[in-house]
């Protein structure tokens, strides 16, 4: 199979889909690889490197898209790029459809076979394409939200593990899955005071056994919600409902009860965010402020640190990947965790969560891959 890799184009995105150990990869399977000119430049690899790998390096991304039967990408197609989508060829990328009906149109008007990297599993119950993106944007979440809090930012000019003689900076974790656990790593290493909410009483046990009781633990109500939040200098969004849109958990009311200066940093951004007053923002302008709350939105958190990023994803992924090089449709028809990750195909939305999450019609993926 043709596999392409197009450069990233969102705003300050410097990952790349595939990194030159995974192109070794491919061509020692039998593919060829089409890379974009400087595709790898935010990680420091050249388009030698790509050459040395066994790519070949095309002048633009119309190429890749025209050549190519599969394209590799990080993030969602941009506008431009799902206009050079067509029936028959294979998207595997984040899509994060839910919250983003222009682009799930898009996507349906070009035929494309979307696999999202979110919503594929594992026999665990667990997201494995998503979790090393989850790593790596909970611990982000705690360098942003430091950052944030001085007064040069219009934080509340907190050192978040405080100083001898001076309390440290009160850090809320809403959600105890892969982001969360890791935000709370990092934020009880710089020695803030943790806490964590979930509605999980047997994941609140093991996060209990994880952290040694350094790191509170509450279960989640709407009076914990409000108590937490209050009491907060930093509240970290860290919720997630695989394909759907993030519910909305902290209105715009609660922030009038947090102190001025608070720091909001929602990692669900990409699911349309788990607080009332989200809105993406970029890394090129991070912050906005409501009611005196200093909001921390960027869709794309890990593209801040893409060369750890970038191979993170790639240890992940590549297994999945090599499989719908190898065998195409079939390997969505044999593997139903690699199924799971089907979102769109000809036309059609694959994936309940994201059918509901957008009012359109369902259709199951083993029916469409049928058909």
């Amino acid at each position: 199979m043709r596999v392409g890799v197009p450069k990233e184009i969102k705003n300050n995105e410097f990952r790349v889909g595939l990194v030159p150990g995974s192109v070794r990869e491919y061509t020692a399977h039998g593919h060829e690889v089409i890379v974009e000119t400087g595709a790898g430049a935010g990680i420091r690899a050249s388009d030698a490197d790509y050459q040395a790998a066994g790519a070949r390096i095309v002048p633009d991304a119309a190429t890749v898209f025209a050549e190519a039967e599969m394209i590799v990408k990080v993030k969602e197609p941009q506008p431009v790029e799902y206009a050079r989508l067509r029936e028959g060829q294979i998207l595997y990328t984040y899509l994060h459809l839910a919250p983003d009906p222009e682009q799930a149109r898009g996507l349906l008007k070009s035929g494309v076979t979307g696999v999202a990297y979110e919503t594929v599993t594992d026999d665990f119950g667990g997201l494995p394409l998503l979790a090393p993106m989850s790593e790596v944007a909970g611990r982000l979440s705690i360098q942003a939200a430091a950052h944030a809090l001085t007064a040069p930012q219009g934080g509340r000019g907190l050192l978040m593990g405080g100083v001898p003689g001076v309390l440290p900076a009160k850090v809320l974790v809403i959600g105890g899955g892969v982001v969360g656990t890791h935000a709370a790593r990092m934020a009880a290493g710089l020695g803030a005071d943790v806490t964590i909410l979930d509605r999980n009483a047997r994941r609140l046990a093991e996060i209990d056994d994880i952290f040694g009781g350094r790191v509170k633990t509450r279960y989640s109500t709407f009076e914990a919600l409000d108590e937490e939040t209050d009491a907060a200098d930093v509240v970290v969004g860290a919720v997630l409902i695989p394909g759907a849109s993030a519910p909305k958990l902290v209105t715009r009311e609660m922030l009038k009860g947090m102190k001025d200066g608070a720091v909001l940093v929602d990692v669900s951004i990409d699911q349309g965010g788990c607080f009332e007053t989200s809105r993406p923002t970029t890394h090129a302008d991070p912050t906005y402020v409501v009611e005196g709350v200093v909001h921390y939105c960027v869709a794309n958190m890990p593209g801040a640190v893409p060369l750890t990023s970038s191979h993170a994803l790639n240890n992940a992924t590549l297994a999945f990947g090599l499989a719908l090089a190898d065998k195409g449709l079939e390997a969505l028809r044999e593997n139903k965790h690699l199924r799971h990750g089907l979102n769109v195909h000809r036309g059609k939305v694959t994936h309940k969560a994201v059918a509901d999450a957008l009012g359109l019609a369902y259709v199951p993926a083993e029916e469409a891959l049928r058909a």
